[in-house]
């Protein structure tokens, strides 16, 4: 499972023109599923997103607070060419990809077990061509993998 978190100041995804998810200060994950997933990855990250601390003090540049502490929001959006593999050819391969079945699964309870936070968790459509927009916040963006 791979996460591409982004601390950001608001992020907003639109589907054919209509806004699906949006949120103000908080976090938005790219998240891509492997084939060798499982719900224990998706445990993992949903602690990893929740408890990492990429906010700062009030009167510092310290990163002291995670998302929970802060009271932020989460937009998540399903993105499977997180495992496109250009290491050959011209053209990724998604070999490692889980098949869309399987992602939408954990792609989903990902989703419901980040909603038992009871932060605000916002999402794309699961497949859809979306068009995010993120207005990142320092910019903070880090890769996690499991």
């Amino acid at each position: 499972m791979r996460v591409v978190i982004q601390r950001v100041k608001s992020s907003k995804v639109e589907i054919q023109g209509k806004i699906s998810g949006e949120i103000g200060h908080g976090l938005n994950l790219l998240v891509g599923i492997a084939a060798s997933d499982t719900e224990t990855e998706v445990d993992w990250m949903i602690r990893k997103c929740l408890d990492l601390k990429l906010f700062p003090g009030e009167n510092s540049n310290r990163w002291d607070y995670s998302v929970q502490d802060i009271q932020g929001e989460i937009l998540v959006i399903s993105q499977f060419t997180l495992y496109g593999d250009c290491r050959k050819g011209r053209r990724p391969s998604f070999s490692d990809a889980a098949t869309p079945e399987t992602a939408q699964l954990l792609y989903d309870q990902f989703v419901s077990k980040l909603k038992e936070s009871n932060l605000h968790i916002a999402t794309g459509e699961f497949g859809a061509n979306m068009q995010v927009s993120i207005d990142n916040d320092g910019p903070v963006t880090l890769i996690l993998e499991r």
